[in-house]
């Protein structure tokens, strides 16, 4: 199998199949990431050829025909359809010209993969018209990680991340016409010591006008390798607490309105939990105040000897 790198996915894609479409990130900009340092290029696409090698190993494992000999012998279940996921911090940012062409090689390797999944940033889907879009929905594409990190627009700024908080509005009201689903990623402690709770408050009102099936809260982890260091070293920025950080994630929790999934999950946070919104707020707020009680101290220990994410 090609693989560059570190391989990240999400945590909900651990079925999948994953095959990598990219490497590196087409904006690479982000002052708090560090996740594709080690790789000596910004962005490459995997060659199509590659990704056809790569399917065709993929058939003698990842889909055993005895497991359906053995399901019609023995009246089993026969085995899930597949999903595949698409390595890569965000392949949703090739043309869709060429999207099509990975999803053709996806179903000519596996005829009953149900969907294609990957990372996408918001300016991803705003380079596609919405006849791509619709032609992508109809190859497969569903599913998306969108890292939207936060609705707070001085923190989208700051951090560089090349759009703004009506772009996210926007953008994703164009993949529901499409009919393709999403799920965000928001990232505890972006806007800085002071600021976690209104930034949590212009999150709630952004994610509210959108329709992910699932929130996923990461925490904040600054390394030294990251631009955000520097900016921290240099006094232009200061870094949240940890409990800042749940108490930022209790206001966005209580002012979400739609309904949908929320989890932390990951390595960023220390303690693991998911539930479902509206039903299950208050459930995730008791889990969060119990996590607030374990103390600054230890809270922190944890976040500075975290090695990697």
């Amino acid at each position: 199998m090609h693989f560059t790198g570190t391989v990240w996915r999400p945590p909900y894609e651990a079925d999948s199949l994953i095959i990598e479409a990219t490497a590196g990130c087409t904006h690479h900009r982000c002052k708090f990431c560090t996740l594709y340092e080690e790789l000596p290029f910004k962005f490459r696409p995997s060659p199509l050829e590659d990704i056809r090698s790569d399917l065709l190993e993929a058939q003698t494992w990842y889909h055993d025909p005895l497991r359906k000999m053995e399901a019609h012998l023995f009246n089993l279940p026969q085995p899930e359809r597949c999903r595949v996921f698409l390595a890569g911090a965000n392949p949703f940012g090739l043309k869709a010209k060429h999207l099509l062409k990975v999803s053709d090689a996806i179903q000519e390797a596996f005829p009953t993969c149900r969907s294609i999944g990957c990372f996408a940033r918001v300016t991803d889907v705003a380079s596609k018209t919405d006849e791509e879009l619709e032609m992508l929905a109809d190859a497969g594409f569903d599913g998306l990680t969108i890292g939207v990190e936060t609705g707070d627009a001085a923190a989208l700024a700051f951090m560089d991340k090349g759009y703004g908080p009506e772009d996210v509005i926007r953008q994703c009201a164009r993949l529901d016409r499409a009919g393709i689903s999403y799920a965000f990623f928001y990232l505890a402690g972006i806007s800085g010591k002071g600021c976690g709770v209104s930034g949590a408050h212009a999150t709630a009102e952004v994610f509210n006008e959108a329709n992910p099936w699932l929130i996923g809260a990461n925490m904040l982890t600054v390394y030294e390798s990251s631009r955000l260091y520097e900016e921290i070293a240099a006094g232009n920025w200061e870094e949240e607490t940890e409990t800042e950080k749940y108490e930022e994630i209790k206001m966005l929790v209580s002012e979400l309105g739609i309904r949908t999934e929320f989890a932390m999950l990951g390595a960023s946070n220390p303690v693991m939990l998911t539930g479902k919104l509206p039903e299950g707020r208050e459930d995730i707020m008791r889990a969060l105040d119990r996590i607030i009680s374990i103390g600054e101290e230890e809270l922190r220990h944890y976040r500075t000897t975290l090695r990697h994410l």
